[in-house]
């Protein structure tokens, strides 16, 4: 079944992206949770015409989130953390900490935003991570967690 989402879903699209779906998903889920509507002819058209009007815009949008990317990659960014025996955490670093370490660097970040590679970190090291700040810009940032 194909439909039009009205907002950004996990792992499916973005907001105004037309996708295909299983008819129960598209059913039970999306149409009555108000995530997506039907893609039928007039609704495709009516798309087209609001994504012309506001391709200005999303280039304002998008040449605001290559600065930002351009920022964020630039930050030194360490992470104190508890360590126990060898170099093992107590606890884990994760997508909430880095956004933490992002606001207290100068730029605040949504941590949904933000994916850290493999879920959370346990050990001591440098670590990578993605920070999506436009459908289009995604920008790679790396830090390390050192020892408190």
């Amino acid at each position: 079944m194909e439909l039009i989402l009205r907002q950004d879903v996990d792992n499916l699209g973005f907001r105004d992206d037309i996708v295909d779906v299983k008819n129960g998903y598209a059913r039970n889920f999306l149409i009555p949770t108000g995530q997506a509507v039907l893609a039928t002819s007039s609704a495709k058209k009516v798309l087209a015409e609001n994504l012309k009007q506001r391709a200005y815009k999303e280039a304002k949008l998008i040449e605001d989130a290559n600065v930002i990317a351009e920022t964020v990659k630039g930050y030194e960014i360490k992470i104190a953390s508890k360590v126990g025996s060898g170099d093992k955490l107590f606890g884990s670093v994760n997508n909430i900490d880095l956004a933490a370490a992002l606001a207290k660097a100068g730029t605040d970040l949504d941590k949904k935003f933000i994916k850290v590679v493999g879920g959370s970190v346990k050990r001591l090291g440098k670590y990578e991570a993605s920070v999506r700040l436009h459908r289009s810009v995604v920008a790679d940032i790396t830090f390390e967690v050192v020892a408190e």
